[in-house]
């Protein structure tokens, strides 16, 4: 079956492969710029939903890259049609949405699904014969449990007038007002530096231990620890065979709620890993909910858990009901739910979907989260709960009010590129670099990479802080105190990356008279028009002495630092061209 509709856009076509569907084509227009086309599917009886696909081209003009949310990792390149990549998406990876930009970050068109909970493909290339881009989103390409009906819309914003980052944060916008989508709340306690273990301690962690680096993190202004893998078992081999019970290894935490008092004590949140999915083959849940699998994981040695059995869902409820009181933590760090997923055939298909009160996965997982929420809530209405990039998406925002660029150990650019790409779509939500690691023998501008990549997110830090050399201890102390005093611009002011396309070569912040900038890449130069009494800072992180400053008036105040806080010299600072010879990781700060 073939429809089209006629749209601003041009021709907008939907090629489903059954003729037993009702289908039904719509376009709107709320705004200049803006089209709207809603696709709908109704049948009589349930049955597996057809293999659906929408599709329109446009003229390639003045369209350079194509970024989308996982731009940071494969590139913002722009593909052939017949190229066979595509861009995946369901509840618990990335988001349908895509945006082509011209080569100074104007838009061309961005479009968006309102489909986030189901797995949605997209292709988006250069038809090479005559240089037009086809746009196709794929539904259903794999089976999904039997519906009687289906509705969906696509966002196509083709407005010049704006910049891709703003089209993308009126998608944030359009998804969060959809009330299948709207994000929880965000504590305050979300927006603070966090210590945690994951990359200082791994699986080797002992409550003292930890106690005597919480001491230390408070003196740089950390209000929260992370307690990571490691806490559930004495084997230190990781995998996750020994996931599942989630009981306390008391070897390690034999007073496991008075640790957490004596935690709060120093004025942190306390807040616990988990991975949802997995039970170990080691664990006791492994046995009893034998059957009860969506596949097995012989190299991790664990079982991925069914959620569409209610008696899985609320087993997890219980656990992270009972550890919140028991322990009296601030939140959890639910890890590994894009792993909710098949590895081959739905096994409940040939099971008849017996015992199971949902057929498609996506939605039990959406139950399961939901019901997390809302009980969790109930005990602690300002809850914390920490998700890692993949799962980012729309619907994420409902169960997550923390998201954390994936684990990227010592990698700056992943840490840059991923905070920036999170934060195009997530609007309040908290957003948190990967945590913070570096060779304790690397110079001070070395290490200070790290924590300037990460200026525009909440940092996180997992360094033994008793281990780090002096030197690293002054600059971490400098620039979280300067983080702290403008986390509020750092945070919430209007963000722009220039050139994503090569990773965002600067990155300012600006809010109440008062930015940020933070220079990447070598030889950089910068253009500001500051305002009367305004304050500009400017960060090198590039590496190089020196960048080109061009100012449209003389500030009437300056100062300069190193890496590690101490003032230095520079030639003074006027209107107009100047070449300005500060030193990597050193700062200058501007009054006007």
């Amino acid at each position: 079956m073939l429809k089209t509709v006629n749209t601003p856009v041009g021709p907008v076509s939907v090629h489903i492969q059954s003729d037993d569907w009702n289908c039904e084509l719509r376009n709107n227009n709320p705004l200049p710029g803006i089209t709207l086309v809603t696709l709908e599917l109704q049948r009589d009886t349930p049955a597996v939903l057809p293999q659906t696909t929408i599709s329109w081209v446009i003229p390639s003009i003045d369209i350079q890259y194509r970024w989308h949310p996982f731009a940071g990792t494969t590139g913002c390149w722009l593909p052939p049609d017949w190229n066979q990549s595509l861009l995946h998406s369901e509840l618990a990876i990335g988001s349908p949405v895509v945006s082509l930009c011209s080569h100074r970050g104007a838009n061309r068109m961005t479009f968006a699904f309102s489909d986030a909970l189901n797995p949605v493909d997209i292709r988006c290339g250069i038809r090479e014969t005559d240089a037009w881009l086809v746009n196709e989103i794929h539904c259903f390409t794999t089976p999904s449990a039997p519906a009687d009906s289906y509705c969906a819309t696509l966002r196509i914003d083709t407005r010049s007038s704006v910049s891709g980052e703003t089209a993308l944060a009126d998608v944030a916008a359009w998804w969060a007002a959809m009330p299948e989508y709207r994000p929880c709340p965000v504590p305050d306690a979300a927006r603070h530096p966090f210590y945690s273990t994951w990359y200082s301690f791994h699986q080797d962690l002992f409550d003292h231990e930890l106690e005597e680096e919480c001491k230390l993190a408070r003196e740089y202004g950390m209000e929260g620890i992370i307690v990571d893998d490691g806490w559930q078992t004495e084997d230190n081999s990781r995998g996750y065979a020994y996931c599942g019970d989630w009981e306390i290894c008391l070897k390690r935490f034999p007073r496991m709620r008075e640790h957490v008092d004596r935690v709060h004590a120093l004025g942190m949140k306390y807040l616990l890993w988990y991975s949802l999915v997995w039970a170990g083959y080691e664990s006791e849940a492994y046995r009893r909910f034998s059957g009860k699998f969506l596949y097995h994981n012989d190299r991790l040695r664990a079982a991925a858990l069914d959620p569409r059995f209610p008696e899985v869902r609320e087993y997890l409820l219980n656990i992270y009901e009972r550890a919140l009181i028991e322990w009296d933590l601030d939140g959890f760090k639910f890890d590994f739910l894009d792993s909710f997923r098949f590895d081959g055939e739905d096994p409940a298909v040939a099971e008849g979907y017996a015992g199971r009160d949902y057929k498609l996965l996506s939605r039990a997982v959406d139950r399961l989260l939901t019901d997390a929420m809302t009980r969790l809530r109930a005990i602690r209405p300002d809850i914390l709960i920490e998700f890692r990039q993949r799962y980012i998406g729309p619907a994420m925002r409902k169960y997550g009010n923390i998201f954390r660029v994936g684990d990227c150990p010592c990698d700056v650019i992943a840490n840059r590129t991923g905070i920036v790409n999170i934060r195009r779509l997530s609007g309040d939500t908290a957003v948190h670099s990967d945590m913070l690691m570096w060779n304790y023998k690397e110079p001070v501008e070395v290490a200070a990479l790290q924590l300037l990549n990460v200026l525009f997110a909440v940092p996180q830090i997992s360094v033994r802080l008793r281990d780090i050399p002096e030197s690293h201890r002054r600059m971490l102390k400098f620039y979280l105190d300067f983080w702290r005093e403008f986390r509020v611009v750092l945070l919430d002011g209007k963000l722009h990356a220039r050139q994503p396309e090569c990773n965002d070569t600067v990155v300012s912040a600006e809010k109440e008279n008062r930015r940020v900038s933070v220079l990447y890449a070598a030889h950089s130069a910068l253009h500001l028009a500051p305002q009367d009494g305004g304050t500009e800072c400017i960060v090198n992180a590039s590496g190089s002495v020196g960048f080109v400053l061009d100012l449209d008036r003389e500030p009437v105040e300056s100062s300069c630092f190193d890496a590690q806080g101490n003032v230095i010299r520079l030639d003074a600072i006027h209107a107009g061209l100047n070449r300005v010879s500060l030193p990597p990781a050193g700062m200058i700060r501007l009054s006007f």
